[in-house]
This record gives C-alpha cells, structure tokens and sequence, in this order.
C-alpha cells in the first residue's frame, strides 16, 4: 500500500513525522514514480509551510488530489496544507485590502489572519474516521492564517463544546476544536475549529501540526480506513524510514543541494555531539540582537542551512513562543520541530531552558542553534523571571553572535546601539563571540564603524552582510512568507559573506545555573 507526501516547494516535509505513514513522494507535475498519484496511491498527505504563498498546488497536482478524493480515498491536509484544499484564504494580513489566495475547493471553508503558535490540547465533536474513538487530541499550531469560515459571514469560535444548536454551522463538518492560551500576541482562553472533514468524510483538513505523531489512535484510524492489515503496516512503516533518509538527503525542496554525509570538514575547537556521544548537550549559540527587523531569522536560516549542507544536525529554537520564525530553517534542513523549540519566558512559550538542555542532551543533535526575541534586552525589566533573551543566555552560558541592521538609523547609528548592548552584555557574564552588522550599504563606512566598535568592545569577529534584495511582504515570517524566496537566498547570503569554522566555534556547551533574581537584573541594568 502507498501513502503519498506532497513534496512541494513551499511544504515542510521534515517538519514532523506524519505519523510515520508517507511511502512515496508525490511531486508537482502529480506523479509518483512515473504514475498518475490517483493510479498509484491510497492515501495523500499534504504538509504545511507556505503552499498558497509559493503557488505550489499544479494543475496538474490539483487534478490528482480531486481524483484521489473523489475515489474515496483519504486526503488529509495539515496546516498550509489544509488552505491548499480549502475554498481560498486571505492573507492580507498588514495590508490595505485582501489578498486572496484560492485554494482546489475539497472543503468548503475560508481562511483569514488569525496567529496561533501554542501547543494545544484539542476536543473532537461530530464523527470522521479521523477522530474515530478519541476525545481528547494533541500537537501544535504554527500559523499565521489560522481562522476558519464556513461562509462569509459565520466565523466559527467558542468556548464551548459544539452543539446542533450552534446556528449556520454544518454540524456535519467540524469534527475538532483547540483550546486556545495565546493568540494574536494576546492571552485568550477561547476555543476555534482546527479540523474540519467533507461530506463524504474522506477529506481532512486540520491546523494542528503533529497531530499525527503525537496521537496514535489517529494513525491507528488511518490504516485501518484505507484496510491495511499487518503485513501492510509493516510494509508501510519500513517504506517510510527508506523517505526519510531520501528526504533529508537535500537541502530544501527540489535545490539539488546534496548533503555531506559528516561534519569532519569542519576545524572545532569543542567535542561536537556526534551519535557516538549521546549524553553530552551539544553546543550552542543563540543569535541576537538590538532590536526587530534586524535580520535574525535570515542569517539564523542561512547558517542552519550552511552547516546541514556540510553534514551537521542542527537544532533550531526559539526564544519566546514565536516557532514560525524557525520554519525558513526547518524548510531548508528538513529538521523537525521538536517539543522543545520555543524557550519559555515568562509564561510564553512551551519549556523552560532547563528542561530544553536536557532534551538535547539524549538527542543526536551536532549543534543548536537558537534564535532570540526583539532586542535581547526587551523584557529584562518585567517582574516575570525569566522574561529576555538575555536571562535565557545568562542562566545557561550560551554565547552569542549579536545581529543589528543598519538600515533604520544608519550604519553610524547601528555601530553606537551595538556597542552599548555587547559592554551590557559582557559585564553581565555573557560572551558576545561576533557582530553582524547586516544590510550593509557602504563598505568604507562599515570599515570606520568597524574599528569604532572593536576599540569599545574587545570584540575581534565584526562581520559586514550587505543589504539583500527581497521582497517585502513574501520574506517576512509572520506575514506571508514564501519559503522559497526567503531561503534559498538566506543561504547563499551565509555560504558567501560569513566564515563557517569561525561562527561555528563561537558555540559553547551550556550548562544551566540559574535565573538571575529582579533585584540583581535592576542593579546590571541601571550600573
């Protein structure tokens, strides 16, 4: 038996393990090995990432999944995924006016802006033999396009169990609803469709990512929709480990950026983590920086994708609750986006530093690298401990290769700030091992602002990245990113203007301490 992957430019394949369901890869032009994917398979799974965005779903494909559907066969979109078999989606967010991406049609739903980056616990209402005999579901949301509309007019949200007496809602169509704590950067405590099935029941759709892994009754329902009986489970989990090998042989979708096969080219001057020894936390370095729109999740993709190109398993993380700007470098290294990816500070986000690096240590993860929140400083003066990036390094003696653009106030400007924030940094007990000044406009400005800043602040490691030309809504992360174009040029941007060896021994094994208490914080800060 066959259960295809939609390997699209634009989808996160390696995102999560689907289960470990996948057998084939379905490519754009609709065909598996050669064979009509309707002819070919029993079942198709389409994953997120940024489809609509990318304009990914062929004609050709979209003719495929309809067969696929209309044979009664089970089709199940997840997240980017789910929009791709939906009506349309607006995702204007930001802008004047819609902008409407359309969708094949399978479920007759819309979507429009509405952030979730929560893991979520989610109920199941309605019958689908997606949800057959469960209750209770879990897994994650990662979106930026996230409310669902049966119609025009009727949004679905509640906070309570649905019923029939829920007016213009075809009760025949939700079939999952997640309990929501954050959502559009607020705390809420509210409840929303997250998974909707067809009349026919075979077509799923659903934004929760790892539902899949992290429940096994779903899979367990899957195999038995499509009449797999245990030799075929065998045949079908086996199959799937042979796609994971060739899936993660590649950089990105599609580039025919082939992987080296260890990380011996490298010169370290630390003992990476390799399988052989597992039980050590592998080494870290968050990137940070003076503010937003800096260039972090850029130069954290490029350096990812650079350092899985030469054979390195990286672990991206998040400071703060925010995973979507890892998935620009989970798209190019095919990484997985583990329970442990968002750092808490405060109350936001999903686990403490403390509970990450244990994590990492019984992983096989060569090297981690994580990326910080706004300024590293922004939130340091909150009561809630830890609440910065700076608290989340100073707890675990994580260095830092710090990030400032000089594109708002000037590259005179950015040299000042950056001065400022690594002399605060340093006294605190922090190694800043390099500056980047990113989106640099003229070099022999950059070589004064250079000198300025190594005579202030000891630092050797000031890097120049020029000004890239991207475009302005489809490369940012939390607007409409399109995967694709933000990447592949993140990499290219790396690989030419940065010494791999050297930002990669600006990483440090981590230890974890202990918070810095409020008192100690206010006495750093205004010294």
């Amino acid at each position: 038996m066959k259960i295809g992957l939609a390997y699209l430019k634009g989808s996160v394949p390696g995102f999560e393990d689907f289960g470990n369901l996948p057998t084939d890869i379905v490519k754009s032009n609709g065909l598996v090995n050669g064979i009509k994917a309707h002819k070919a398979l029993d079942a198709l799974i389409i994953p997120g990432g940024s489809l609509l965005e990318s304009d990914s779903i062929s004609p050709e494909l979209a003719i495929e999944i309809k067969k696929i559907a209309k044979d009664g066969k089970p089709v199940i979109g997840i997240c980017s995924g789910f929009q791709a078999i939906a009506n349309e989606t607006n995702t204007g967010r930001k802008s004047p006016c819609p902008i409407i991406k359309k969708g094949i049609g399978l479920l007759n739903v819309n979507f429009s802006p509405f952030i979730s980056n929560d893991r979520v616990e989610a109920f199941t209402t309605n019958d689908s033999f997606f949800t057959n005999n469960i209750t209770k579901i879990t897994g994650f949301h990662s979106h930026t396009y996230g409310k669902i509309d049966f119609n025009s007019t009727t949004p679905i949200s509640t906070t309570d169990t649905p019923t029939d007496t829920h007016t213009n809602i075809p009760t025949d169509i939700p079939i999952i609803y997640s309990k929501l704590k954050r959502a559009n950067y607020k705390d809420t405590d509210d409840s929303v469709v997250s998974g909707v099935r067809n009349d026919d029941g075979n077509v799923i759709g659903t934004m929760i990512h790892g539902i899949l892994d992290e429940n096994p009754q779903i899979v367990d329902n899957v195999l038995d929709f499509i009449d797999a009986d245990e030799i075929a489970k065998k045949d079908i989990f086996e199959r799937n480990n042979v796609l994971k090998i060739a899936i993660r042989s590649e950089l990105g979708i599609d580039s025919g950026i082939k992987l080296l096969n260890s990380n011996s080219n490298f010169n370290l001057n630390f003992n990476s983590n390799s399988q052989n020894n597992i039980g050590q936390i592998p080494p870290v370095l968050m990137i940070a920086s003076n503010g937003s729109d800096s260039g972090k999740t850029f130069i954290t993709t490029g350096i990812s994708g650079a350092l899985t190109k030469r054979g390195m398993k990286i672990a991206i993380l998040k400071v703060g609750p925010d995973v979507r700007d890892t998935i620009p470098s989970l798209y190019l290294t095919k990484g997985k986006m583990e329970d442990f990816a968002s750092i808490k500070i405060g109350h936001l986000g999903w686990m403490e530093i403390k509970d990450v690096l244990d994590k990492l240590r019984d992983s096989d993860y060569d090297f981690v690298l994580i990326e910080g929140v706004m300024s590293v400083f922004t939130g340091l003066l909150n009561e809630k401990i830890p609440y910065s990036g700076a608290e989340i390094a100073i707890s675990s003696n994580i260095p830092m290769l710090l990030v400032t653009g000089v594109n708002k106030g000037g590259i005179e400007s950015a040299a000042i700030d950056i001065v400022s924030h690594a002399n605060k940094l340093n006294e605190m007990g922090i190694a800043i091992n390099g500056i980047i000044l990113n989106k640099v406009y003229d070099m022999e400005i950059f070589n004064e602002a250079s000198n300025y800043i190594k005579n202030k602040t000891n630092i050797d490691e000031i890097i120049p990245i020029p000004k890239i030309s991207l475009d302005e809504r489809s490369t940012i992360p939390e607007i409409e990113i399109n995967l694709e174009d933000f990447s592949l040029p993140a990499l290219n941007t790396i690989e030419k203007y940065l010494d791999l060896d050297k930002i990669a021994n600006m990483a440090a094994i981590p230890e974890f301490n202990s918070y810095l208490d409020y008192e100690k914080i206010k006495k750093y800060f205004l010294n």
